[in-house]
């Protein structure tokens, strides 16, 4: 199989942006961005991916929570082969009729949108763990926190 010409490609980008809008915040392309990656293109909102074009084909980001659906209904997961070893991204391929409609497209896209959401709250919880608070050791053996007093204002008379 030929690679697509870059002017096909960028149709498809195209046309897949426009399946994808209804999930913009306002509806319409204007929230979407799509960028180049991989030899590809990925979709994003607020910095979260939720759609990607890799192979001619466009995939949804699945998460626990959305898999079921997408093997449901017959999708196929991204696979790719490394190091001998065929390996697995959390991407699924939507049903044929979805692509035919930006409304086909629209639930799936919603649940992909929740995937990247859900992942994106996972990152934000593991990296905000509450971090202890430094402790100094003077050479007599006490000890101090960098927590600071809270300081009082006086009232004028």
């Amino acid at each position: 199989m030929s690679k697509p010409s870059r002017a096909a490609a960028d149709e498809f980008r195209d046309y897949c942006l426009e399946l994808l809008s209804p999930v913009a915040p306002r509806g319409g392309v204007s929230g979407i961005v799509a960028r180049r990656m991989f030899g590809g293109t990925g979709f994003s909102m607020d910095g979260k991916t939720f759609a990607i074009i890799a192979f001619d084909q466009l995939w949804l980001k699945a998460d626990d929570e959305a898999r079921g659906v997408f093997e449901a209904a017959g999708c196929d997961i991204f696979t790719y082969d490394a190091d001998g070893k065929t390996r697995t991204m959390g991407y699924y391929t939507v049903p044929p009729d979805a692509m035919e409609s930006a409304a086909l497209m629209k639930p799936w896209a919603e649940l992909a949108w929740g995937a990247a959401l859900r992942a994106a709250a996972g990152k934000a919880s593991t990296g905000a763990r509450r971090r202890a608070p430094a402790v100094a050791k003077s050479t007599s053996g006490a000890t101090a926190t960098s927590r600071r007093p809270k300081q009082t204002q006086q009232k004028k008379k």
